[in-house]
């Protein structure tokens, strides 16, 4: 057993001399501190979805952002975050949850010191990748093999699950809108675009605390699939919107969704971009009922004991992985598929996902461990 082992087989909330009468408010500030890092992961990620089109905009001397910068920009962040998962699973396993969920604190204020202070591009994207490791640790602790033991079904059946569930999380497109929210609402001409990072994280706090309310009642396989409906529907709805206000045969097929756009709506679209609004507020709360939160709350109950770091840590690295591909990619779908095409291809993936929960995640409401493991093995 390692230090790290014994620290978190000790009661974390235990007084002196055996006194429990503080223990309500001790549980309260823990889950607080804890909850203090997957809050600081959120403000990581949403940050670029008002800073690109600011930075977009800067006038000299000021900072200003290209295409390309932009889109690193707004990437950039999974790529540490795929290497913070790594380390974090190493980190748990000789540290612990607690000592590692402090340490978590160290890049995230380096990071933003970093972005503050940046005087050239290089310092912004550094920082970046600096609030991304904190943020793909954070992601692995607060939640909470060795290749000879892929052979057995009680290791790699959970581990082929939790794998697939992270891809299909980013495959929805979650990052791309998150990231973009603010020039997606610039794109479908809503005049208070700059409100739709507060609306967004409005709705994913909202729904995130209704799953969190119904899941042990409805079950995870019932949340991701209803969830996966969700997407599926507003996805395509969203797709719709810029089908129907596109422009006419003399318009060039290229995108930029990075680029500033006018404020004016046209006079076509003034009636249909309530239909982009919502779209994109019914995707973000199917997502927090499901897809957001259930992917990883499985990966905490499916893997056995004696792998559980590891798996973790690669699911986790998965996950990034995925999440820098979409992000890094989105703006060059759009230029590719056209907007309309890469929101149909996020609502494909979305069906995908509902597929997969179908055939082959089990149900773990109410279930130990043990027979968890059990159903894998076919016991």
């Amino acid at each position: 057993m390692t230090p790290g082992d014994q620290e978190e087989t000790q009661p974390l909330l235990r007084l002196p001399g055996g006194s429990s009468a503080p223990r309500g408010r001790r549980v309260f500030l823990a889950a607080f501190a804890a909850a203090l890092g997957p809050l600081s992961f959120g403000f990581a990620l949403g940050y670029s979805s008002p800073a690109i089109p600011s930075l977009r905009r800067a006038a000299p001397p000021a900072l200003r952002l290209d295409d390309a910068a932009a889109s690193w920009f707004g990437a950039i962040v999974t790529l540490g975050a795929a290497a913070g998962g790594v380390l974090g699973g190493w980190l748990v396993d000789r540290a612990g949850r607690k000592l590692s969920l402090l340490l978590c604190a160290v890049p995230f204020v380096a990071g933003f010191t970093v972005i503050t202070a940046a005087q050239n591009v290089w310092m912004l994207l550094g920082g970046r990748l600096l609030t991304g490791l904190a943020c793909g640790i954070a992601s692995l602790v607060a939640p909470g093999f060795h290749l000879a033991q892929l052979r057995h079904p009680g290791v790699y059946k959970p581990f082929i699950i939790g794998i697939s569930l992270m891809a299909f999380q980013q495959l929805s497109g979650i990052n791309a809108v998150m990231f973009y929210a603010e020039t997606i609402f610039e794109e479908a001409k809503f005049k208070d675009s700059s409100l739709a990072s507060v609306v967004v994280g409005i709705i994913q706090v909202l729904f995130t605390a209704v799953a969190a309310l119904v899941m042990d009642r409805a079950g995870r396989r019932l949340l991701l699939a209803l969830s996966g409906v969700v997407m599926v529907f507003s996805t395509s709805a969203f797709g719709a919107y810029f089908k129907l206000t596109q422009g006419g045969p003399s318009n060039s097929s290229h995108v930029d969704l990075l680029a500033p756009v006018s404020m004016e709506p046209t006079s076509g679209s003034v009636g249909l971009a309530w239909l982009a609004v919502g779209s994109m507020c019914l995707f973000i709360a199917g997502f927090a009922m499901g897809w957001g939160p259930i992917p990883w709350l499985l990966m905490s109950e499916i893997f056995p004991l004696h792998v559980k770091g590891v798996a973790t840590g690669v699911c986790v690295l998965t996950n990034w992985f995925m999440a820098f591909l979409v992000t890094k990619e989105f703006s060059s779908l759009m230029e590719v598929l056209r907007p309309y095409g890469a929101f149909w291809l996020a609502a494909a993936f979305c069906i995908f996902s509902v597929l997969f929960t179908l055939a082959c995640v089990p149900e773990t409401k109410g279930k130990t461990l043990e027979q968890i493991t059990a159903h894998f093995e076919g016991r």
